[in-house]
């Protein structure tokens, strides 16, 4: 009797050990922080609130405090980062909403851009082909829509 009660009571605590440790296992998977960079070329408005809805979308659907995610433009995609840009006020919301936007150093170069013409937020990389590639050397997800 002791032998069939034994057997019966670690047969429940395995069970419970392991429907506790994929209940513990599936937390950690929610809790795990997103890393995503989005590259963007065009100076295009309609392609920039693309992109600014999809980091949106992103933030809803993994939760804010969990994802990080960064805007890289370079090249003609550039302009939309100026103080003037036609997407400034949706710059403003993804900004206060932890997006991160990063302008590249070069592009401002070959342009004559400098930080003043920037809108507020937007940070400088040195490159931003070089930002991009260390985000994905570092385990970032990449985005060009």
């Amino acid at each position: 009797m002791f032998f069939k009660t034994f057997t019966k009571l670690a047969a429940l605590a395995m069970v419970l050990t392991l429907a506790t440790g994929s209940a513990t296992l599936a937390v950690a998977a929610e809790k795990k922080t997103h890393n995503v960079v989005f590259h963007v070329t065009d100076n295009d408005p309609a392609k920039w609130n693309q992109i600014l809805n999809n980091a949106s979308n992103v933030q809803q659907a993994m939760g804010k405090e969990n994802v990080n995610i960064e805007v890289v433009a370079n090249g003609p995609g550039l302009n939309m980062l100026k103080f003037e840009s036609e997407v400034a006020n949706r710059m403003t919301d993804a900004v206060k909403n932890g997006v991160t936007l990063a302008a590249c150093g070069t592009t401002m170069k070959a342009l004559k851009v400098s930080e003043k013409d920037l809108h507020a937020g937007v940070k400088v990389v040195p490159a931003g082909i070089v930002e991009i590639m260390q985000k994905q050397e570092a385990g970032w997800s990449y985005v060009k829509p």
